[in-house]
This record gives structure tokens, C-alpha cells and sequence, in this order.
């Protein structure tokens, strides 16, 4: 379905969200897009002050048509599932994943491997869909990465949830009063004092 269409936001805040906690060094800092798509966030990221962008998707179309955006300095095809990143760790300043957490895209498991790429200090701004087809992938989302934060692995900078995320594709998705589907952001900073 067409990201117009749906009024479709989620790059847009997530961006903005980023955006509020990197208030430095914005045209220094490298950013991994995973499931970029098309490119929507760097283009967001961009406009706010970002420079430099790695992007990695699943799709060889999608991978092309970001290329043709001229914003990512580096495009890598990946199928994005519980195995590894084929990238190194402590690499990126921030890491974000926009649109693909969940029900039926990419595992949550991959937020691992967000983690491990991230530089200590670093940011990963994960967002997920808080309709009631994508209750449960949530619910299992948000335990890990609490547990992660037990862990000591990051610390929470900001969730935010968001009441028009994008309209409903499906009636039985909407609440009375809306016809859009909530959605949620995390933001949490790589510990820097933990191995």
C-alpha cells in the first residue's frame, strides 16, 4: 500500500525523536537505517542536520531506488532475521529501524544485533506499531528490550507513544474515534561502561 495513502509518519517522528537527543555533532555522526526501504528516514535525517548513512535492506528494489536518492554512502542488501548484521560492532553513532518491527517483517530479535553495532554512547531508535494485529509481536518487543536495560546493556532516553501513527488499512485495526493506528518510539543509549 502506497506510504501516502496511509499518511504515513513514522519516518518523520522517528527522525524528529533522534534528532532531540543528538543535539551535537549531527553532521559527524554515522547513522545506520535498517529495512531503509526507499530511503524516507535518511531523507528526514538529512533535513535535521545528519550527513552520513549506511543503509541495509532485504530488497534489491528498494535498495535501488534509495540509491537513487544520492543520501546513503553506503547500500548493503540483507535479509533482516534473528542471524547477525554483516556489519561491525561499535561502529554507528545511531542505529534506527523505522516501520519494519513487526508482525510479520523483521524478528525482534534483531534488536541483538542493533545493540552490537551501536558505538557505546550511541542511540538506537527502534519504532513498532501498537495495533491490535501487532499486540503481541509488541509485548514480546518491549520484554527485550527491558530486559537488555536489566542488563545494563542501555539505558532508556525516551518512549514515546503516538496516538496517529498512520491511517488503518483494515477497520478492524481502528478504535471508534479514529481511523488511524497508534504507534510507539523507543530510544535507548549503548552503556558506555559495559562489555
Amino acid at each position: 500500500m502506497d506510504v501516502k495513502l496511509l499518511d504515513y509518519r513514522a519516518p518523520l517522528l522517528a527522525s524528529m525523536s533522534l534528532a532531540d537527543v543528538m543535539l551535537e555533532d549531527r553532521d559527524q555522526a554515522l547513522v545506520l537505517d535498517v529495512a531503509c526501504g526507499t530511503g524516507l528516514v535518511a531523507m528526514q535525517l538529512q533535513k535535521l542536520g545528519f550527513c552520513n548513512f549506511h543503509g541495509v535492506d532485504g530488497s534489491e528494489r528498494m535498495l535501488q531506488l534509495a540509491e537513487s536518492k544520492s543520501v546513503y554512502q553506503t547500500l548493503q542488501k540483507c535479509i533482516l532475521h534473528a542471524g547477525s548484521l554483516p556489519l561491525s560492532s561499535d561502529t554507528y553513532d545511531a542505529v534506527l529501524i523505522v516501520g519494519a518491527l513487526s508482525e510479520g517483517q523483521v524478528p525482534y530479535t534483531i534488536i541483538r544485533e542493533l545493540h552490537r553495532v551501536t558505538k557505546l554512547g550511541g542511540f538506537v531508535c527502534m519504532t513498532t506499531r501498537m495495533n491490535v494485529s501487532n499486540h503481541l509481536y509488541k509485548t514480546q518487543l518491549q520484554a527485550v528490550i527491558e530486559e537488555m536495560e536489566q542488563k545494563g546493556l542501555w539505558v532508556k532516553v525516551k518512549v514515546q507513544e503516538i496516538k496517529h501513527w498512520e491511517k488503518a488499512s483494515s477497520v478492524h485495526e481502528t478504535k471508534q474515534d479514529s481511523t488511524y493506528i497508534p504507534g510507539i518510539i523507543f530510544i535507548y543509549q549503548k552503556s558506555k561502561d559495559h562489555e
